[in-house]
């Protein structure tokens, strides 16, 4: 297959269901007990979302959303450490279109703006260096986010910036590493299944899949097309899940969760990779080189929904200190809760559908958010609500827009 009309071809989707029927029987689990892969990436919650895929499935097999949402993962306390860096006297404050309403514990970077910080949205961190190149004056600020995706990007920047010498460009930095998290939500879900008695080395089919809340894993296209499949062999071996590399088109997933299935299905916990058309088993080596070049992965990191997770994000290494904008600024690094009416945290971890919460699509909506996950494109419950996912059972169908 070469063109995205391949990928949306509702012939050959039809075929990879019936795929996935005939393992689903053959595995025979049932809706009371389904097997529950997890969608890491946000971008995979989209597809599924928009063409309805889970909706084809049967009730045995469930898509469970997981921490691949960079916007979404932010704790309330980095936005609120940011709007305190953006409200600081002369400095421009740049980050992604995505971050400018995400809410903070009493306002966001757009209510920000709108009180006269001059917060600016750019596409990339080399934008933010061109207007610190623009503005000598000022100190501009680059609201650096994401996982392995983004951090080469921002990694070659500060690279640039010592280069030509562009001492008023500063970060701050929040970039995430895609490890972590998973290792943690498996801990827990073995933590469920050690509770219940059961081994977790066994691969017995009926036995492995009660082994814990979550059976298999899709992995982020984007992360892995820059870290590779490697990184998630010791998840594979150490709790016995298996893994596949999922592109982002509706074939792409349906063809994804067949491989689960079909490991699952023989007693295997391997890494394999679906979308072999961009992601290669070494990942990106030269973008890896410039991240570790730059950076060196943090003592502790704050999550949102999974908590402090040691080792889970990137801090510039003491070389490259002079563009951290807190050797420049002495404002505080703040905490805050999350709202507790928002299960913004709980969808994260895979625990529940966006709908569940009792605020979703009522109180928080796109124009009115209450979480993270309403606010970004990539967010799960920004997904339920654009492609009319209100209740449980209310799902597109995959012809109309499958063939598009």
């Amino acid at each position: 297959m070469k063109y995205v009309d391949d990928f949306r071809s509702p012939d050959l989707a039809t075929g990879v269901l019936r795929e996935i029927n005939v393992l689903m029987e053959r595995i025979g689990t049932t809706a009371e007990s389904p097997i529950r892969i997890m969608e890491v990436c946000g971008g995979h919650t989209h597809t599924i979302s928009k063409f309805g895929l889970d909706s084809l499935l049967p009730p045995g097999v469930q898509f469970v959303h997981g921490p691949g949402c960079p916007v979404c993962v932010l704790p309330t306390g980095a936005i609120d450490t940011a709007i305190a860096v953006a409200e600081q006297p002369n400095i421009i404050f740049t980050t992604f279109g995505d971050v400018m309403r995400v809410p903070g514990s009493e306002s966001s970077l757009a209510v920000a703006k709108a009180r006269g910080a001059d917060v600016r949205v750019v596409y990339a961190p080399s934008d933010a260096l061109a207007i610190a190149q623009q503005n000598p004056q000022k100190r501009v600020v680059f609201f650096a986010i994401g996982f392995e995706t983004t951090a080469p990007a921002t990694a070659l920047t500060v690279l640039q910036a010592e280069k030509e010498n562009v001492a008023n460009f500063s970060i701050l930095c929040h970039h995430v590493l895609v490890i972590p998290p998973l290792r943690a939500l498996l801990e827990d879900s073995k933590m469920c299944a050690t509770a219940e008695g059961l081994s977790t080395h066994s691969i017995n089919v009926q036995e492995s899949l009660k082994m814990g809340r979550l059976h298999g894993f899709l992995a982020p296209g984007h992360v892995s097309m820059v870290i590779g499949t490697k990184p998630y062999e010791p998840l594979a071996q150490t709790y016995h899940k298996p893994f596949v590399v999922a592109g982002f088109e509706p074939v792409d997933i349906l063809m994804s969760l067949v491989m689960v299935l079909r490991q699952i299905a023989n007693g295997r916990a391997e890494v394999e990779n679906q979308y072999n058309r961009v992601v290669r088993p070494d990942g990106n080596p030269a973008a890896m080189r410039a991240v570790l070049r730059v950076f060196t992965p943090t003592a502790n990191r704050e999550w949102r929904g999974i908590g402090n997770l040691p080792e889970s994000g990137l801090a510039l290494r003491p070389e490259y200190q002079q563009w951290d904008v807190f050797a420049h600024l002495t404002v505080p690094q703040r905490e805050a809760a999350d709202p507790k009416i928002c299960q913004c945290g709980q969808v994260l971890r895979g625990e529940v559908e966006p709908w569940e919460c009792k605020v979703f699509a009522t109180a928080c909506t796109p124009e009115t958010p209450i979480g993270a996950c309403m606010v970004s494109s990539e967010g799960a419950c920004a997904a339920y609500y654009n492609y009319g996912r209100l209740a449980p059972n209310k799902r597109l169908p995959l012809a109309p827009t499958m063939g598009r």
